[in-house]
């Protein structure tokens, strides 16, 4: 009967003795954290989106308690309440942040597109891609499976005939639908007046409108009408400068196929 018992009694004790060897060794080989790097931390909003340019809120964290100088203000989804508060715990000075939005460089909702795919698969828009181009008419379209919606965690986009909208009062700029989307038409961009291009096409214009009623078609009269210089047509599709825009809206109206939107703000034409 002892056969058996031994056995379990040595194996029970060198559990026990490599329980208490792993102790000790851990509190041997601590590595003492910077109670610094914790309390700002726990300022932080904890969504890791990597909006701050860091792989999370803890790497920000240690960098902002680290000894080179990192802005305290890179927090998008925190505002300036998570600012303010890293601030007064480093003791610095306080620094405003700006403010960014996701904006969908894609007009092609269903009144100017089609579905020329019927999809039985898996509801997704990286799915979906995946398989040829997308159902859309358009290759570069919004496939309003939500994929960018299903990111979102302040619920700040939602699916309106076939397309994402972005509702900016409820987006922080965390850029986590930038990333989910397969066809890169979301784009973080800065500040509460803003002139863009809804669309991403680099098709030739009559592919383009082949596939997409309000798509650029590369015309270049918003090129030539801009007194800034902003804004250029680059492979097919015209692309402003945000540094040299000043919002006047002359593209926009000279814009033959509306694809040139506004975001705030008033015209100046």
């Amino acid at each position: 009967m002892t056969s058996w018992i031994i056995p379990i009694l040595i194996l029970t004790a060198l559990g026990v003795l490599a329980g208490i060897v792993l102790s000790i060794a851990s509190k041997i080989f601590e590595v003492k954290g910077n109670p610094l790097t914790s309390r700002v931390r726990e300022e932080l909003p904890g969504i890791n989106c990597g909006a701050c340019g860091y792989v999370g809120c803890d790497s920000y964290a240690a960098a902002l308690t680290g000894e080179e100088r990192v802005e305290p203000n890179l927090c998008t989804p925190g505002g300036e309440t998570v600012a303010r508060r890293i601030c007064q715990v480093l003791d610095i000075p306080f620094e405003e942040v700006t403010s960014k939005h996701a904006v969908l460089l894609c007009a092609g909702s269903l009144d100017h597109t089609e579905y020329v795919m019927d999809w039985q698969s898996l509801h997704s828009c990286a799915a979906n891609k995946m398989f040829y181009r997308g159902r859309g008419s358009c290759y570069q379209t919004c496939l309003g499976y939500g994929d960018c919606a299903e990111a979102c965690p302040y619920d700040a986009i939602t699916i309106d005939n076939g397309i994402a909208i972005v509702n900016r009062r409820r987006c922080v700029g965390c850029g986590l639908c930038v990333k989910v989307c397969p066809s890169n038409l979301l784009q973080l961009m800065t500040g509460d007046d803003l002139v863009y291009v809804a669309c991403s096409s680099h098709a030739k214009a009559k592919d383009t409108r082949k596939g997409c009623t309000t798509g650029c078609i590369a015309c270049g009269k918003c090129e030539k009408v801009c007194k800034e210089d902003a804004i250029h047509v680059e492979h097919n599709l015209a692309v402003i400068d945000q540094s040299k825009c000043t919002q006047c809206g002359a593209c926009i109206s000279v814009c033959p196929v509306n694809i040139i939107k506004r975001i705030g703000g008033q015209c100046h034409v």
